[in-house]
Protein backbone atom coordinates (compact mmCIF):
# COMPACT_ATOMS: atom_id res chain seq x y z
CA UNK A 1 0.00 0.00 0.00
CA UNK A 2 1.65 3.23 -1.11
CA UNK A 3 0.94 6.35 1.43
CA UNK A 4 0.53 9.46 -0.16
CA UNK A 5 2.59 12.43 1.58
CA UNK A 6 1.75 15.81 0.89
CA UNK A 7 4.02 18.61 0.05
CA UNK A 8 5.36 20.91 2.81
CA UNK A 9 3.88 23.95 3.18
CA UNK A 10 6.27 26.79 4.21
CA UNK A 11 4.70 29.23 6.11
CA UNK A 12 7.82 31.85 5.93
CA UNK A 13 6.57 34.89 7.30
CA UNK A 14 7.58 37.45 3.95
CA UNK A 15 8.79 40.55 6.48
CA UNK A 16 7.53 43.95 5.23
CA UNK A 17 10.89 45.65 3.63
CA UNK A 18 11.87 48.35 5.75
CA UNK A 19 11.52 51.66 4.87
CA UNK A 20 14.48 54.56 5.15
CA UNK A 21 13.33 58.03 5.59
CA UNK A 22 16.25 58.92 3.41
CA UNK A 23 15.17 56.75 0.37
CA UNK A 24 11.80 58.05 0.51
CA UNK A 25 12.22 61.39 0.82
CA UNK A 26 15.06 61.10 -2.60
CA UNK A 27 12.12 59.38 -4.10
CA UNK A 28 9.62 62.36 -3.55
CA UNK A 29 12.16 64.56 -4.31
CA UNK A 30 12.79 63.22 -7.93
CA UNK A 31 9.11 62.99 -8.47
CA UNK A 32 8.66 66.57 -7.78
CA UNK A 33 11.87 67.65 -9.53
CA UNK A 34 10.85 66.15 -12.63
CA UNK A 35 8.12 68.46 -13.80
CA UNK A 36 10.83 71.14 -13.34
CA UNK A 37 13.17 69.98 -15.56
CA UNK A 38 11.11 69.24 -18.22
CA UNK A 39 10.07 72.87 -17.76
CA UNK A 40 13.22 74.81 -18.26
CA UNK A 41 11.58 78.03 -18.49
CA UNK A 42 9.85 78.42 -15.51
CA UNK A 43 13.58 77.02 -13.97
CA UNK A 44 15.45 79.97 -15.53
CA UNK A 45 12.78 82.52 -14.45
CA UNK A 46 12.80 81.82 -11.48
CA UNK A 47 16.80 82.08 -11.12
CA UNK A 48 16.73 85.51 -12.83
CA UNK A 49 14.14 86.98 -10.26
CA UNK A 50 16.70 87.34 -7.67
CA UNK A 51 18.83 89.08 -10.06
CA UNK A 52 16.44 91.59 -10.87
CA UNK A 53 15.62 92.28 -7.76
CA UNK A 54 19.03 93.06 -6.87
CA UNK A 55 19.28 95.15 -10.00
CA UNK A 56 16.16 97.02 -8.87
CA UNK A 57 16.42 97.77 -5.02
CA UNK A 58 20.20 97.03 -4.65
CA UNK A 59 21.12 100.47 -5.91
CA UNK A 60 18.29 101.95 -3.61
CA UNK A 61 20.22 100.58 -0.70
CA UNK A 62 24.14 101.44 -1.65
CA UNK A 63 22.87 105.58 -2.63
CA UNK A 64 20.63 105.75 1.08
CA UNK A 65 22.70 103.36 3.45
CA UNK A 66 25.72 102.31 2.40
CA UNK A 67 28.93 105.01 1.94
CA UNK A 68 30.75 106.51 5.18
CA UNK A 69 27.78 108.59 6.16
CA UNK A 70 25.06 105.13 5.69
CA UNK A 71 24.84 102.74 8.88
CA UNK A 72 25.57 100.01 6.05
CA UNK A 73 29.19 101.43 5.27
CA UNK A 74 31.06 99.44 2.11
CA UNK A 75 29.10 96.12 3.26
CA UNK A 76 25.68 96.81 1.91
CA UNK A 77 25.84 93.61 -0.92
CA UNK A 78 27.53 91.38 1.72
CA UNK A 79 24.27 92.46 3.71
CA UNK A 80 21.91 92.53 1.37
CA UNK A 81 22.78 89.72 -0.83
CA UNK A 82 22.21 86.75 1.96
CA UNK A 83 18.73 88.24 2.74
CA UNK A 84 17.89 87.88 -1.12
CA UNK A 85 18.52 83.93 -0.91
CA UNK A 86 16.26 83.77 2.04
CA UNK A 87 13.64 85.81 0.82
CA UNK A 88 13.83 83.51 -2.28
CA UNK A 89 13.81 80.36 0.17
CA UNK A 90 10.63 81.64 1.79
CA UNK A 91 8.57 82.21 -1.35
CA UNK A 92 9.61 79.59 -2.87
CA UNK A 93 9.04 76.50 -0.23
CA UNK A 94 5.79 78.67 1.17
CA UNK A 95 4.08 77.95 -2.01
CA UNK A 96 4.71 74.06 -1.80
CA UNK A 97 1.41 74.06 -0.83
CA UNK A 98 -0.20 75.34 -4.55
CA UNK A 99 1.42 72.25 -5.96
CA UNK A 100 -0.79 70.22 -3.68
CA UNK A 101 -3.74 71.87 -4.40
CA UNK A 102 -3.72 71.03 -8.33
CA UNK A 103 -2.70 67.40 -7.21
CA UNK A 104 -5.91 67.14 -5.14
CA UNK A 105 -7.62 68.12 -8.19
CA UNK A 106 -5.73 65.45 -10.42
CA UNK A 107 -5.96 62.71 -7.56
CA UNK A 108 -2.29 62.06 -7.86
CA UNK A 109 -2.28 62.99 -3.81
CA UNK A 110 -4.53 60.29 -3.25
CA UNK A 111 -2.26 57.65 -4.93
CA UNK A 112 0.88 59.28 -3.17
CA UNK A 113 -1.21 58.04 0.21
CA UNK A 114 -1.85 54.72 -0.57
CA UNK A 115 1.95 54.17 -1.58
CA UNK A 116 4.43 52.83 1.85
CA UNK A 117 6.31 56.23 1.69
CA UNK A 118 6.56 57.60 5.07
CA UNK A 119 4.66 60.72 5.63
CA UNK A 120 7.49 62.42 6.52
CA UNK A 121 9.35 62.17 3.25
CA UNK A 122 6.24 63.74 1.32
CA UNK A 123 6.87 66.81 3.48
CA UNK A 124 10.29 66.67 3.14
CA UNK A 125 10.68 65.78 -0.55
CA UNK A 126 8.76 68.42 -1.23
CA UNK A 127 10.46 71.02 0.66
CA UNK A 128 13.83 69.98 -0.77
CA UNK A 129 13.11 70.05 -3.87
CA UNK A 130 12.46 73.95 -3.90
CA UNK A 131 16.33 74.05 -2.38
CA UNK A 132 17.74 72.57 -5.58
CA UNK A 133 16.79 75.76 -7.91
CA UNK A 134 17.64 78.13 -4.56
CA UNK A 135 21.23 76.53 -4.96
CA UNK A 136 21.45 77.17 -8.46
CA UNK A 137 19.95 80.68 -7.77
CA UNK A 138 22.92 81.62 -5.24
CA UNK A 139 25.55 80.11 -7.47
CA UNK A 140 24.45 82.63 -10.00
CA UNK A 141 23.69 85.33 -7.67
CA UNK A 142 27.02 85.07 -6.13
CA UNK A 143 28.81 84.84 -9.14
CA UNK A 144 27.51 88.17 -10.43
CA UNK A 145 27.84 89.92 -7.29
CA UNK A 146 31.24 89.25 -6.84
CA UNK A 147 32.22 91.98 -9.10
CA UNK A 148 30.42 94.70 -7.18
CA UNK A 149 32.45 93.93 -3.91
CA UNK A 150 30.99 90.50 -2.56
CA UNK A 151 33.06 88.47 -0.52
CA UNK A 152 32.56 85.12 -1.19
CA UNK A 153 33.12 82.96 2.38
CA UNK A 154 32.70 79.17 0.33
CA UNK A 155 32.17 77.34 4.49
CA UNK A 156 30.28 79.61 5.15
CA UNK A 157 27.83 80.13 1.83
CA UNK A 158 27.55 76.29 2.42
CA UNK A 159 26.47 76.50 6.12
CA UNK A 160 24.03 79.00 5.06
CA UNK A 161 22.23 77.13 2.83
CA UNK A 162 22.45 74.09 4.94
CA UNK A 163 20.71 76.08 7.66
CA UNK A 164 17.87 77.54 4.44
CA UNK A 165 17.50 73.82 3.64
CA UNK A 166 16.27 73.21 7.36
CA UNK A 167 13.92 76.08 7.51
CA UNK A 168 12.53 75.15 4.13
CA UNK A 169 11.59 71.90 5.68
CA UNK A 170 9.80 73.75 8.32
CA UNK A 171 8.14 75.94 6.12
CA UNK A 172 7.25 73.95 3.54
CA UNK A 173 5.61 71.66 5.86
CA UNK A 174 3.25 74.72 6.88
CA UNK A 175 2.73 75.15 3.35
CA UNK A 176 1.47 71.48 3.04
CA UNK A 177 -0.70 71.85 6.06
CA UNK A 178 -2.29 74.65 5.00
CA UNK A 179 -3.42 73.43 1.10
CA UNK A 180 -4.95 70.11 2.97
CA UNK A 181 -6.87 72.54 5.36
CA UNK A 182 -8.24 74.69 2.73
CA UNK A 183 -8.50 72.18 -0.28
CA UNK A 184 -12.42 72.75 -0.53
CA UNK A 185 -11.48 76.19 -0.79
CA UNK A 186 -8.36 76.49 -2.62
CA UNK A 187 -8.65 80.31 -3.13
CA UNK A 188 -8.10 80.45 0.97
CA UNK A 189 -4.50 79.25 0.45
CA UNK A 190 -3.42 82.56 -1.35
CA UNK A 191 -5.25 84.93 1.55
CA UNK A 192 -3.58 82.99 4.23
CA UNK A 193 -0.16 82.65 2.27
CA UNK A 194 -0.01 86.38 1.55
CA UNK A 195 -1.41 87.80 4.95
CA UNK A 196 1.74 86.33 6.48
CA UNK A 197 4.40 86.14 3.96
CA UNK A 198 4.71 89.78 3.99
CA UNK A 199 4.68 91.18 7.23
CA UNK A 200 7.27 88.26 8.41
CA UNK A 201 9.70 89.36 5.78
CA UNK A 202 9.54 93.33 6.61
CA UNK A 203 9.61 92.51 10.43
CA UNK A 204 12.88 90.57 9.69
CA UNK A 205 14.90 93.30 8.29
CA UNK A 206 15.63 91.50 5.32
CA UNK A 207 14.91 94.25 3.13
CA UNK A 208 15.83 97.46 5.41
CA UNK A 209 17.82 97.47 8.88
CA UNK A 210 15.16 98.04 11.88
CA UNK A 211 18.13 99.30 14.09
CA UNK A 212 16.33 102.73 13.19
CA UNK A 213 12.75 101.60 13.11
CA UNK A 214 9.72 102.18 15.42
CA UNK A 215 10.04 100.33 18.69
CA UNK A 216 7.28 98.26 18.10
CA UNK A 217 8.57 97.30 15.23
CA UNK A 218 11.89 96.27 16.85
CA UNK A 219 9.94 94.27 19.52
CA UNK A 220 7.72 92.27 17.11
CA UNK A 221 10.97 91.20 15.37
CA UNK A 222 12.32 89.19 18.85
CA UNK A 223 9.32 87.21 18.11
CA UNK A 224 9.92 86.50 14.30
CA UNK A 225 11.84 83.43 13.58
CA UNK A 226 12.55 84.60 10.33
CA UNK A 227 14.50 87.64 11.66
CA UNK A 228 16.73 85.28 13.01
CA UNK A 229 17.25 83.08 10.00
CA UNK A 230 18.55 86.61 8.28
CA UNK A 231 20.84 87.40 10.79
CA UNK A 232 22.14 84.00 10.85
CA UNK A 233 22.29 83.98 6.84
CA UNK A 234 24.11 87.65 6.72
CA UNK A 235 26.89 86.45 9.54
CA UNK A 236 27.80 82.65 7.68
CA UNK A 237 28.10 84.69 4.66
CA UNK A 238 30.49 86.82 6.22
CA UNK A 239 32.73 83.91 6.89
CA UNK A 240 32.00 84.30 10.77
CA UNK A 241 30.98 80.25 11.69
CA UNK A 242 30.99 80.38 15.49
CA UNK A 243 28.86 83.63 16.30
CA UNK A 244 26.08 83.73 18.43
CA UNK A 245 23.72 84.82 15.89
CA UNK A 246 24.44 81.52 14.06
CA UNK A 247 23.49 79.51 17.18
CA UNK A 248 20.03 81.37 17.49
CA UNK A 249 19.32 80.94 14.15
CA UNK A 250 20.15 77.29 14.01
CA UNK A 251 17.52 76.96 17.04
CA UNK A 252 15.09 79.30 15.18
CA UNK A 253 14.99 76.94 12.23
CA UNK A 254 14.83 73.55 14.20
CA UNK A 255 12.14 74.73 15.80
CA UNK A 256 10.33 75.79 12.54
CA UNK A 257 10.64 72.16 11.18
CA UNK A 258 10.06 70.34 14.44
CA UNK A 259 6.92 72.50 14.26
CA UNK A 260 6.61 72.27 10.95
CA UNK A 261 6.36 68.52 10.45
CA UNK A 262 4.64 67.94 13.38
CA UNK A 263 1.93 70.20 11.71
CA UNK A 264 1.86 68.88 8.54
CA UNK A 265 2.10 64.91 9.18
CA UNK A 266 -0.83 64.99 11.95
CA UNK A 267 -3.51 67.51 9.14
CA UNK A 268 -2.29 64.68 6.42
CA UNK A 269 -2.88 61.98 8.84
CA UNK A 270 -6.52 63.36 9.31
CA UNK A 271 -7.44 63.81 5.90
CA UNK A 272 -7.08 60.22 4.98
CA UNK A 273 -9.49 59.46 7.57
Amino acid sequence: MTTLTAPAVRTDRIEPARRSLARDTGIVMARELRPVLRDPFSLLFGMIQPLVFLALFGPLLVGSLGGSDGPLGDSVWQWFVPAILVMTTLFGTSTTGANLLFEFQTGAQERMMVTPLSRSSLLIGRALKEMVPLAGQAVIVIAVMIPFGFELHLAGAVTGLALLAVFGIGLGSFSYALAIAVRKQDWMFWVVQQTFLFPLMILSGMLLPLENGPGWMQTAAKFNPLSYVVDAERTLFAGDLSAATVTQGWIAVLITAALGLTVGIRTMLRSAT
